[in-house]
């Protein structure tokens, strides 16, 4: 009997010990699977943060962050490339490419830094929304403060590309405020988080304007009325546009207000002004 129970006594030791080392090996491979999902996951958010916000990416791959659909106000800022059609036709395409992607990146580095998002790229265009994402009372200063520091990074940009003898772009910029509908809209496993309403059309229409009135950047009465005592506007003509029973007014964004007349008298060629948050 006690060779039977040593026996048995050891039977059940190593079947332990066997059990043991099989949890311990399923445990290593799930964790080994985890670390290959996770690094995957990783992967795949830094590639979706290359055509999404991050904000945007952290909301859709938490799975209690949906966008449910709602009316927010919202601050729209349309920027395009003035003749820059008419230029590719008469650059090389990769040269083509590496100005814009070289643009791009200092548009929306500024935006960024002013609490905004760029939403959409359209050939040399593009759409930057601040407050859609979260609440922003100060969205509209936000907006014209990312403009200003727009129009500065872009004359630094100018300067790097006279240098490698290519020509300078220049753009115009139109902002407007208003109530819209946001949330992810699509169709056919197509979709993207964006705004609709009639705000958007109206940014877009005062960003045509500039070209009328040989100006880079307009703001609407909405964005004028947001607005403090630190930045110099000009009025402009009131302007009739598409889709607008009444003729739109809108003022030109000279500077900032502690700014000289002439900004770029007193700074070196290249050199970006700092454009301060005062919250």
């Amino acid at each position: 009997m006690t060779a039977l129970v040593w026996t048995a006594a050891v039977i059940v030791i190593a079947a332990l010990a066997i059990g043991r080392w099989l949890d311990r090996r399923r445990l290593a491979q799930l964790e080994r699977l985890l670390g290959v999902a996770d690094a995957k996951l990783e992967h795949l958010e830094l590639q979706f943060e290359k055509f999404a916000p991050p904000q945007i990416v952290d909301r859709l791959t938490d799975a209690t962050g949906a966008f449910a659909p709602e009316r927010r106000r919202v601050t729209i800022m349309f920027a395009d490339l003035r003749g820059f059609t008419a230029l590719c036709d008469r650059l090389d395409p990769g040269v083509t490419v590496t100005m814009l992607n070289g643009y791009f990146h200092r548009m929306n580095e500024a935006v960024s830094r002013h609490h905004g998002h760029i939403n959409e790229l359209a050939g040399d265009g593009l759409l930057a929304l601040f407050g859609a994402l979260e609440s922003n009372p100060w969205q509209a200063r936000d907006a014209v403060l990312a403009a200003l520091e727009m129009r500065a990074e872009l004359a630094s940009y100018n300067v790097t590309l006279r240098a490698q003898g290519l020509p300078e772009l220049r753009f115009g910029i139109g902002i407007h405020s208003g109530e819209v509908v946001a949330g992810v809209m699509g169709a056919g496993g197509l979709f993207k988080f964006q705004v609709s309403g009639d705000p958007v059309n109206v940014a877009s229409r005062v960003e045509g304007l500039t070209g009328r009135f040989q100006v880079d950047l307009l703001i609407t009465e909405e964005i004028r009325a947001a607005l403090d005592d630190g930045f110099r506007l000009r009025p402009m003509p009131a302007a009739e546009v598409k889709g607008k029973p009444e003729p739109i007014r809108t003022c030109h964004v000279e500077g900032l207000a502690t700014e000289l007349a002439d900004p770029a008298a007193s700074r070196s060629p290249g050199e970006v002004p700092l454009v301060p948050d005062l919250r």
